[in-house]
């Protein structure tokens, strides 16, 4: 591997360690590891969670780092058995102008954004992405329930960075806020009802 490869990879390996993607190195090796991907809101695949393989060739950034998705799912550019990626940015047009965090953060989530139904790997998905929209969203969200909730990664992959449950707990929050103004809006309606009854009994 020559010094360039080598800085190039340590560089984009150590923005995403920094940035707010959980990654997991493999063996403490900079060129495999995890990363925990979130479906892009907006989409059918706002709800799902999954695992990114990624793996860096020792040519890197002047050849494409390997991608996948570890489990399951449905969409036309994305093998359902392989997990394989079908993307010209990260096969036949990459360029070493890409980093490790465009691919996370934009390219991956604008090709679940946005498919191209008519260079499929998954035939099917392709299939019903241009002829019937909501069976192919319902497909989706069957592919999450059965191997892209929450519990189905902690089940497959033993981890979960709590920080990932922010969003959630302020989600509790709020509905605790809400409970709490309404218990307060329930005690001022029963001090105001017992008033007009002793009015009454006056």
């Amino acid at each position: 591997m020559s010094s360039n490869s080598k800085r190039r990879i340590e560089t984009d390996v150590m923005k995403l360690l920094m940035s707010d993607h959980d990654v997991e190195l493999v063996e403490d090796k900079m060129q495999e590891f995890h990363i925990k991907f979130h479906g892009p809101k907006d989409t059918p695949y706002e709800k799902g969670v999954w695992r990114l393989h990624v793996e860096l060739p020792d040519n890197y950034p002047y050849k494409s780092p390997s991608i996948g998705f570890v489990n399951k799912i449905f969409h036309p550019n994305i093998d359902a058995a392989s997990g394989s990626i079908c993307l010209d940015v990260i096969n036949s047009t990459w360029s070493p102008l890409y980093d490790l965090l465009n691919i996370v953060e934009w390219m991956i989530p604008g090709l679940l954004k946005e498919p191209n139904g008519s260079d499929p790997l998954n035939n099917e998905a392709a299939t019903l992405q241009l002829k019937d929209k909501d069976m192919y969203e319902q497909k989706i969200h069957e592919y999450i329930n059965k191997y892209a909730t929450k519990e189905k990664y902690i089940q497959q992959f033993g981890k979960w960075n709590s920080s990932d449950d922010t969003d959630d707990e302020d989600e509790d929050a709020d509905m605790d806020e809400s409970d709490d103004e309404q218990a307060h809006d329930d005690n001022d309606s029963m001090e105001l009802s017992d008033i007009e009854v002793s009015d009454d009994d006056d």
